[in-house]
């Protein structure tokens, strides 16, 4: 593994059962919103993307997130989400990601890709001062909008740990908190095999998969992923394409 997996996987270790807790149990005790109800409560028309317009009232749709990216292997996974023409959410680190891979934040942007934040330093945000909290969500937001031009609007908080404190400044910030349904745990394994099975297993309808771009069995998981998912019926979307025509609130958790 190189350095920037090497960095992330110490952490993602040490924090896998919490991880895995958070996802089955739900934002650790604090309500989350799921597109279905978002998409109830909408009125407006469903508004096209560029992957084309997607009604996900009408198909069965998944939506593909990636965290802790860019990495080495962020191109490669954009080839392949090109060729396939599927949209991803990528939830980006700062500090040696977005800052070490500029021109991978542009291309995922301009390739219709949605582009939100993990964080500057992915600390966890229920252990710091609110000024802390603040400078975490603000540096991303910052590099993302100078890089791409527009200013996030998603955020996932690292391990899925969040609390009263951080809805209210994503709130102050308009950004939104997304979580998932589906985890390959690709932070304990290399095998993309195993990865693949892992998302199969738990994929439905309005599904949110938890990939990481950094790890060195992901991205060669990705096509077999999108593959089967497809002969199931699934249309990929980026997270807005899956709630809307309704759209995410600022301070709100969403899974």
């Amino acid at each position: 593994m190189k350095k920037t997996g090497i960095a992330f996987r110490t952490a993602g270790t040490l924090a896998a059962t919490a991880a895995l807790t958070l996802t089955l149990s739900g934002c650790s005790g604090h309500d989350t919103t799921a597109p279905s109800a978002v998409r109830a409560r909408a009125a407006t028309d469903v508004q096209a993307a560029r992957f084309g317009t997607v009604d996900c009232r009408e198909v069965k749709c998944i939506a593909l997130t990636f965290d802790a990216g860019p990495s080495e292997h962020s191109a490669r996974l954009l080839d392949i989400l090109k060729e396939k023409q599927v949209p991803a959410t990528f939830f980006l680190l700062g500090k040696r990601h977005i800052e070490k891979y500029p021109e991978l934040v542009r291309r995922m942007a301009d390739e219709g890709h949605e582009v939100a934040s993990h964080t500057w330093e992915h600390k966890i945000l229920t252990r710091l001062r609110p000024e802390e909290i603040r400078e975490e969500l603000e540096r991303p937001n910052q590099e993302i909008e100078r890089l791409t031009g527009r200013r996030p609007t998603l955020m996932r908080p690292p391990q899925g740990r969040t609390d009263d404190t951080v809805h209210e400044i994503c709130r102050e910030l308009g950004l939104a908190e997304v979580l998932w349904t589906v985890t390959a745990k690709d932070y304990t394994t290399t095998d993309s095999d195993l990865i693949t099975r892992r998302v199969l297993a738990q994929a439905t309808r309005d599904g949110i998969i938890l990939l990481h771009d950094i790890y060195d069995g992901t991205v060669p998981a990705v096509p077999g992923i999108i593959d089967a998912l497809k002969e199931r019926g699934y249309v990929f979307v980026t997270v807005p394409q899956l709630l809307a025509p309704g759209t995410a609130e600022p301070g709100k958790v969403y899974r």
